[in-house]
C-alpha cells in the first residue's frame, strides 16, 4: 500500500530528496506521493521530521 502525506507536512522537501523512485513532487501547499509510482518501502516517513508520512 503506498505511503500518504497528512496536513502536517511543512513542505521542506527531504521525503522527496530520499524516495528512491521518485514517487514525491511538490503540490499547491504541501508535498504529495505518487500512488502508481510509490514501491512503500518508508525511506519517505523516516526522513520526514514532522510525522506527516504514514502507510495509507
Amino acid at each position: 500500500m503506498a505511503y500518504v502525506i497528512s496536513d502536517a507536512c511543512v513542505s521542506c522537501g527531504s521525503c522527496a530528496d530520499g524516495c528512491p523512485v521518485g514517487a514525491i513532487s511538490q503540490g499547491d501547499s504541501q508535498y504529495n506521493i505518487d500512488a502508481d509510482v510509490c514501491v512503500s518501502c518508508g525511506a519517505c516517513a523516516a526522513t520526514c521530521p514532522t510525522g506527516a508520512i504514514a502507510e495509507g
